[in-house]
């Protein structure tokens, strides 16, 4: 008799989700690290995206709560499914938590973020081919999303710990995020929503910095087709 996979998976990613996409009920006054809690104050970082491309949070929660209730309901048992199911739980887990800890402390903010970015690469990796716009798509679209918000965590904390002043750290931060895109959609697979997130991003933080067209926006913009394109050639691919 061949043993049916366990539910548990399903139920533990739908719990875990469900906590990740309430927890801004908890801290509604977020909106970002406030500036006074670097010992170098972060005003108006030119690292920082318009205020804009945070709507994205709204589709990236949305779809994978209905993931999440697609995959318990229609896929509780399903095995291509259970790859991606733990790193998954730990990593919208993790995120359940992360806005307390925003609010009081950049570094262990940051911290957590790239935990949450490594446990959902892992499970983008292992994210089932079939049922794609409910399964591998809003895990991408998390994904990249994390992606650009983490580094732009890490250019905040350069110029916020006076390690690189403020046009240096964006700069830094952007090549990151360049290079960890790139690399992933080059070498990761197709995974378009993954490019778009990203791209969302980088165009966000281009049009922060318009009125002064600095060489970050111009990197930012630059940044931004060159994750199109290669998001595009992946796609082609298959």
């Amino acid at each position: 008799m061949i043993e049916r996979p366990s539910l548990l998976p399903a139920v533990l990613v739908a719990a875990t989700t469900l906590a990740f996409v309430t927890s801004p009920l908890l801290v509604p006054e977020f909106g970002g690290f406030e500036p006074d809690l670097f010992p170098v104050p972060q005003v108006n970082a030119p690292v920082q995206p318009a205020g804009f491309a945070f709507a994205i949070w709204g589709v990236i929660y949305l779809w994978l709560l209905v993931s999440a209730g697609f995959g318990l309901i229609a896929r509780g048992r399903a095995a291509d499914w259970m790859p991606m199911r733990p790193a998954l739980a730990l990593s919208v887990g993790i995120g359940a938590a992360w806005l307390p800890v925003a609010m009081v402390s950049p570094l262990g903010a940051t911290v957590l973020i790239w935990i949450m970015w490594g446990t959902a690469m892992v499970a983008l990796l292992r994210a089932p081919g079939l049922d794609r716009l409910l399964a591998r798509g809003p895990v991408g679209l998390y994904a990249g999303w994390l992606t650009a918000a983490g580094c732009v965590s890490i250019g905040l904390l350069l110029a916020g710990y006076g390690l690189m002043n403020q046009t240096g750290a964006a700069i830094m931060a952007l090549l990151l995020a360049l290079a960890l895109s790139v690399a992933i959609l080059r070498f990761g697979g197709n995974f378009p929503e993954f490019g778009f997130s990203v791209v969302w991003a980088l165009i966000a933080v281009a049009v922060a910095g318009w009125d002064d067209a600095t060489v970050v926006t111009w990197l930012a913009a630059t940044g931004a087709g060159l994750v199109a394109g290669v998001t595009l050639a992946a796609s082609r691919r298959g």
